[in-house]
């Protein structure tokens, strides 16, 4: 069984920097609403979870 690590801080209202094992990200957005990640592995992602249990998302490639 591999081991993970993930942990999530709140810095501010809507802003939280997540680490794991191998890459460091920032979240912008709050619950209800669109999010935006921005991820050291070069992956920007935006998302948005929708009513009925429904979501949507989009994530790209930085050019490095």
């Amino acid at each position: 069984m591999p081991l993970t690590f993930r942990k999530s801080f709140q810095i501010l209202p809507g802003v939280r920097i997540n680490l794991n094992r191998r890459s460091r990200s920032i979240t912008f957005g709050f619950k209800n609403g669109p999010h935006y990640t921005r991820s050291s592995t070069g992956r920007d992602t935006t998302s948005m979870d929708l009513p009925g249990g429904l979501g949507w998302r989009r994530t790209t490639r930085r050019n490095r």
